[in-house]
C-alpha cells in the first residue's frame, strides 16, 4: 500500500510542476497580447488610407497595373500561409491551414493553380510532412513581427504578380491569416490582396460615409500606381502578421488557462486517491497492531494456565 501511495505523491507533484508551467505561459501570453493589440490598432490607420488612395487613383485613370486590373482568365494564384513558430495554442495554426486548405480547393475548382508561400514553423511542417510544394517560407517571428520582415515576405510575391503567368508570374494573390476579433474569437480568414476590387473598396467606403480624395498624378497614374504597389502589399501583410501575432498569443492564453484549470482538476482527484491509499494503509496497520496484540494476549493466557 506504500507504494501505491508514493505513486499517487509523484504524479501529484509532476503535475503540480506542470500547473506553475502553463499558469506562468497564460500570464506571460496574456501581457503581450496587449502589446500586439496595441500595434494591430496603429497599423490600421496607414493600411486604411493607403487602400484609399490606391482606389483614388485607379477609378481617377484607365491605365491597366496589375493592382487594380482583374485578368481575362485568371490561371495561376498565390497563397500567402500564415501560422505560427511555436506550438500550445490550441488549434490556432491548425484553423489557419484549414483555411488555406479550402481556399486551395475552390481555386482548384476555378481551373487556377497555386503557388503556396508559408510564415510560421507550423504551416512549414504540414506541407513538409505530406511533401507539398512550397515556393518560400519564413520562420522565426510570428509572435512579434516587425515591418521588415512584412517586406522581406511581400518582395517575392510582387515579382510574382508584376511578371507573366508564361513566365512564372500569378494573376491573384491571397493571403490566409488569424483575424483578431476579442481575447476570446480569433477567426481563420482568407482575403485577396491582388488585385484589389475597386467596387468592394468603394461600396464599404460608401456605406460608411466617407468620400474618396481627389488626386493629382505626376508624373502619371501608371507611375503612381507602381510606387504604391509594394507599399500596398506590405502593409497588408503586415497588419495580417500583426493580427496573427495577436491571436496566437489569445490561443495560447486560452489553451494555457485550460491547462492550468485541467491540471488543478487533476491534483484533486489523485489528491483524493492519495488520502484514500493513506487512509487505507492506515487501516491496515491498525488491523495489524489489533491483530498483534490480540495474539500477544492470548499466547501470554495460554502460557498463565
Amino acid at each position: 500500500m506504500g507504494a501505491q501511495l508514493r505513486v499517487y505523491k509523484r504524479r501529484i507533484q509532476a503535475v503540480t510542476a506542470t500547473k506553475k508551467i502553463t499558469k506562468a505561459m497564460e500570464m506571460i501570453a496574456a501581457s503581450r497580447i496587449v502589446k500586439a493589440q496595441r500595434k494591430v490598432a496603429a497599423s490600421m490607420p496607414y493600411a486604411t488610407e493607403l487602400t484609399r488612395a490606391v482606389t483614388a487613383v485607379a477609378t481617377s485613370s484607365s491605365a491597366k497595373h496589375p493592382l487594380t486590373t482583374e485578368a481575362e482568365a485568371p490561371t495561376r494564384a498565390a497563397v500567402l500561409l500564415v501560422t505560427s513558430d511555436r506550438g500550445l495554442a490550441g488549434g490556432y495554426s491548425s484553423n489557419a491551414i484549414k483555411a488555406a486548405e479550402r481556399l486551395r480547393e475552390r481555386l482548384a475548382a476555378e481551373g487556377k493553380e497555386v503557388d503556396t508561400y508559408i510564415v510560421g514553423r507550423k504551416g512549414v511542417a504540414y506541407y513538409g510532412f505530406r511533401e507539398r510544394k512550397v515556393e518560400e517560407f519564413w520562420t522565426g517571428f510570428t509572435d512579434n513581427p516587425a515591418y521588415s520582415d512584412a517586406k522581406r515576405i511581400a518582395a517575392p510575391l510582387i515579382e510574382a504578380i508584376q511578371k507573366e503567368t508564361a513566365a512564372g508570374g500569378v494573376d491573384e494573390l491571397h493571403i490566409v491569416f488569424t483575424e483578431f476579433v476579442s481575447m476570446m474569437t480569433q477567426n481563420a480568414v482568407d482575403d485577396r490582396m491582388l488585385p484589389l476590387s475597386l467596387d468592394e473598396v468603394a461600396e464599404e467606403s460608401t456605406r460608411k460615409g466617407e468620400i474618396l480624395p481627389l488626386f493629382e498624378f505626376e508624373p502619371s497614374a501608371e507611375d503612381v500606381l507602381d510606387a504604391l504597389l509594394p507599399r500596398y502589399v506590405e502593409s497588408r501583410i503586415y497588419n495580417a502578421l500583426l493580427q496573427a501575432a495577436a491571436s496566437e498569443h489569445a490561443a495560447r492564453r486560452r489553451a494555457m488557462k485550460s491547462a492550468t484549470d485541467n491540471a488543478g482538476d487533476l491534483i484533486k482527484s489523485l489528491s483524493r486517491l492519495a488520502n484514500a491509499a493513506r487512509q487505507a494503509e492506515i487501516t491496515q496497520e491498525i488491523s495489524e497492531i489489533v491483530g498483534g496484540a490480540s495474539a500477544l494476549a492470548d499466547a501470554t493466557a495460554g502460557s498463565d494456565k
